[in-house]
């Protein structure tokens, strides 16, 4: 009898330690084993502008003034939160301005919180906003005393990365990848990608050349455009690190004259009636009006993996975000047969999102 007690006491305590914290507090339900979980990790980093971005204007102020279709994409993201790992949400600089805000990203986490309960009824998995917001981190750009230059060759990568130019997004890149989890990191980057750089430059300049190699061999990089001089710094020092580089596929987006992605279809399947979160979805991007999202190939290309359709360390075969052909001697990807590797899904990933987009109300 006394080994039974033994026996049924150890049981108990050893329930009790992992139904709670080894400090006594009861584990929180956004807090689960990622190291067990098939989901993919990943890391979004946005130039993201507020609610109510505008393309231009004379009597607009800057900060207001940037490429809508980082909050098309936003948008989209979100309805898809079910199925990923999220690691991180990153505020980057880019476009007009060049400063990065996280405010900007906490503004649409408050719409997403509005709709969560609709969307939670339709899956269980989908991450409290609270959750969200504690991953979300703010880089740096031109409001915190860099002056970072758009596009291609306008100044040198050593400008805007280097010592003393960490940031809490950096920091957060490299805290996700030295997690004890075998699965990959997938960053997209839809704005510039310092924050992946200056992530990459702490690590090469802080450990051995066998700690470089490891840590770069967890991330898987997508690259939309060429944003700021950093894009050329990974691409020539890095040959090693996993790059998919899309300079026109992602077009393959832009379909603001398909009748299933213009305007009209936006206005009657997404902007209106479907709650607060679709309401700050734009009507255009930089390119069009309707579906603009020049950044989201860089998470479908996870949603159509999610699907069976591609392996996503084949950046070869087809998906959702394109296709792409292998660059020799590099582990890097680059444009395939353009935007309609993209657009020849459109009426699959359209449809999910009008889905995804009633699920806010229903």
């Amino acid at each position: 009898m006394k080994h039974f007690i033994l026996c049924t006491t150890i049981i108990a305590l050893m329930v009790a330690f992992f139904a709670f914290g080894n400090d006594g507090s009861a584990e929180k339900p956004d807090s689960k084993s990622k190291i067990e979980s098939t989901k993919l990790r990943v890391i979004m980093s946005s130039d993201f502008p507020p609610i109510g971005v505008v393309k231009g204007g004379d009597n607009v102020p800057n900060t207001m003034k940037s490429d809508p279709d980082d909050m098309q994409s936003m948008v989209r993201f979100l309805l898809y939160a079910n199925e990923f790992d999220i690691e991180g949400l990153i505020a980057s600089a880019g476009t007009f301005a060049m400063e990065a805000h996280k405010k900007n990203i906490l503004g649409v986490l408050e719409q997403y919180k509005n709709v969560y309960e609709n969307l939670k009824q339709h899956d269980p998995n989908y991450p409290t906003a609270d959750y969200l917001r504690s991953v979300t981190y703010e880089g740096l750009g031109n409001n915190h005393g860099l002056s970072i230059k758009w596009g291609r060759n306008e100044q040198s990568w050593s400008d805007i990365i280097g010592e003393d130019l960490d940031s809490d997004a950096s920091n957060a890149i490299i805290a996700a990848a030295d997690k004890p989890d075998p699965r990959p990191l997938w960053i997209g980057v839809w704005g510039g990608p310092r924050e992946v750089a200056q992530a990459i430059w702490r690590i090469r300049n802080d450990r051995s050349e066998e700690e470089l190699d490891a840590f770069i061999s967890k991330l898987r990089v997508f690259l939309i455009a060429y944003q700021d001089a950093t894009h050329g710094w990974l691409i020539d020092e890095f040959p090693d690190l996993f790059i998919i580089e899309s300079k026109k596929t992602y077009l393959g987006m832009f379909g603001g004259s398909d009748p299933i992605s213009d305007l009209d279809w936006v206005n009657e399947n997404i902007r209106h009636n479907h709650g607060p979160l679709c309401d700050v979805y734009p009507h255009e991007g930089m390119g069009c009006t309707g579906v603009c999202e020049g950044d989201s190939p860089s998470f479908l290309y996870l949603v159509s993996a999610n699907r069976g359709i591609n392996d996503p360390e084949d950046p070869t075969q087809p998906s959702w975000g394109g296709q792409y052909v292998h660059k020799p001697n590099t582990n890097h990807y680059v444009d395939g047969p353009g935007g309609s590797s993209i657009s020849k899904w459109r009426k699959d990933y359209q449809k999910e999102f009008q889905e995804r987009a009633d699920w806010c109300v229903d």
